[in-house]
């Protein structure tokens, strides 16, 4: 994973519901993965279980259980109701490996949505009819995926690497292409 420390890391819930077209704070659980510093957590922690996961640590806080590692290396205890990620998957090397895992950490009625680019996943085939197969939706106007319940996920795909040096994406930040065969 290829951390940018330029990309905006105090987003609050209004850049949450413009970015992922969500109502925000949720019913139930919420994880944020790529939280930066938690803004949006904080916004809108309650009796409900939030979580952040981020590759660096935001200061604790007793409303919200805050997470530092990969989005490849974090296991969940439990499944959550909701969970987001605003444009961190920008900067994940495997995201077809990220994709599946998220999808794994639903519950049954939960809701994954995120921003992605397409077109910084290379493979051999088309990659958007894999994600609709796998049970993705994929807005590519607005680069955003999103799936509803949790469920096993896989891709007729091996990961070969990634390009960090790929240059900036539709968001004009740097960004990681992956490349699978």
């Amino acid at each position: 994973m290829v951390a940018n420390r330029d990309m905006n890391r105090e987003r609050g819930l209004a850049a949450y519901r413009r970015e992922l077209g969500i109502e925000l704070p949720p019913a139930g659980s919420w994880l944020d993965l790529c939280c930066g510093t938690g803004r949006a957590l904080l916004e809108c922690a309650s009796d409900a279980r939030v979580t952040g996961v981020d590759l660096v640590a935001p200061p604790p806080h007793p409303r919200v259980e805050f997470h530092t590692a990969s989005v490849l290396a974090w296991e969940p205890e439990e499944p959550y109701d909701l969970i987001t990620c605003v444009h961190g998957l920008h900067y994940v090397g495997d995201k077809l490996a990220a994709l599946t895992r998220i999808a794994a950490w639903l519950t049954p009625n939960g809701l994954f949505t995120a921003n992605l680019d397409a077109a910084s996943i290379e493979a051999p085939r088309p990659v958007r009819p894999l994600l609709r197969q796998a049970g993705f939706t994929y807005d590519s106007r607005r680069k955003r995926i999103s799936l509803e319940g949790g469920r096993q996920v896989t891709f007729p795909l091996t990961y070969l690497g990634a390009d960090d040096k790929a240059g900036p994406n539709y968001t004009g930040q740097p960004a990681v292409t992956s490349h699978y065969t």
